[in-house]
């Protein structure tokens, strides 16, 4: 499929993987971008304009439209499909994170299970009403849909039937939903799988970016089950990459009885976290952000395995790289340093 002559809606375009996207598709092609996003303070919202505004800057053919909306408002929704039509629609809003999926459990169901039906509606009163078919419907899940997986790396074909936080059940619930719709209505469907994302601009409630401010600022930082939970950190570019090359995808040429697919998106070389932040320690420390004779272990707690953590994340990429040819190629150490020089930079925005 040729992006340049399609219509592509982005839902959560201000957020990190969904900025990161639109910035690319907007650079690199004449795609018609329609992005919506609710732009909640889940997280300081001047990081989500500061995205925006990337995005903007760079869209020199004014093909971006921004449509500040919630995925929740089922009728918004519905007017946004009559008025763009999209052939492909890349879904990526939800409520992220484990831990404050068991503080919040409503924000979860709202977002994650209502918002994705609407937007799973939306297609379907698209080719039931309006005279016009999603091409392709992309969507975001999780790497935490494994759970505790036993059976390392983690495959596609693996069972995800065992949740252990409410963020992955409604992530494992989206997955099942999905593959109903294209059952049933007959519309392409692609769930992606994201293994640990970071990178610049990235979430401030993840890893990489928690672990810098607390470094910088000379606070402590606390490493669940004493800092061996182990994650597959994927770089954001590489992300990027696999989801561009999905959405070039000609679906129509699928016979099979449902046009539906899994694929996982990781980096495939899974590192506990006491040795992520030993790695980023010293590349904020190459950047100037922290003074050359501080010492790691003076910032460090340990503390006790939380909740709804897993012990090990670990992508099998095979069918990506089968499928499309993608293979991540970004070091931990290469995306740590870019995300600190980023991070530099972004303290002065």
């Amino acid at each position: 499929m040729k992006l340049n002559k399609c219509k592509i809606l982005i839902t959560g375009c201000a957020g990190f993987i969904g900025g990161a996207l639109a910035l690319r598709l907007v650079e690199t092609t004449s795609a018609q971008i329609i992005g919506i996003d609710n732009m909640n303070d889940y997280y300081d919202v001047r990081l989500k304009e500061y995205r925006l505004k990337r995005i903007i800057e760079k869209d020199n053919e004014t093909k971006f439209e921004f449509v500040k909306t919630d995925i929740t408002n089922k009728q918004e929704v519905f007017e946004i499909f009559e008025k763009f039509k999209p052939d492909i629609v890349i879904h990526l809003a939800a409520q992220a994170g484990v831990r404050y999926s068991i503080e919040n459990p409503d924000t979860y169901i709202m977002s994650n299970i209502i918002g994705f039906y609407n937007m799973l509606e939306a297609c379907r009163y698209a080719k039931e009403k309006l005279g016009f078919t999603v091409k392709h419907f992309m969507f975001a899940s999780s790497s935490s849909v494994y759970g505790n997986n036993e059976k390392i790396p983690y495959s596609e074909n693996d069972n995800t039937d065992h949740p252990v936080s409410l963020y992955a059940a409604t992530k494992k619930a989206d997955e099942v939903i999905a593959y109903s719709y294209s059952k049933l209505y007959g519309i392409p469907m692609t769930g992606m799988r994201f293994f640990t994302v970071y990178g610049p601009a990235g979430r401030p409630d993840m890893a990489c970016y928690g672990f810098t401010e607390k470094l910088v600022n000379g606070n402590k930082i606390e490493l669940y089950n004493n800092g061996e939970n182990k994650r597959d950190f994927t770089y954001i570019d590489d992300v990027v990459d696999a989801i561009v090359e999905i959405s070039k995808s000609d679906l129509s040429a699928i016979k099979d009885e449902v046009n539906y697919r899994i694929f996982n998106i990781g980096n495939t070389n899974p590192i506990d976290t006491k040795a992520f932040v030993s790695i980023l320690f010293k590349a904020l420390k190459d950047v100037g952000l922290i003074k050359k004779e501080t010492l790691l272990n003076e910032h460090i707690i340990a503390r006790e395995k939380q909740p709804g953590d897993v012990d090990v994340t670990y992508a099998d990429v095979e069918l990506i790289q089968r499928s499309y040819r993608f293979t991540p190629c970004v070091s931990i150490k290469e995306g740590v340093r870019k995300f600190s020089e980023w991070y530099k930079e972004y303290l002065t925005y």
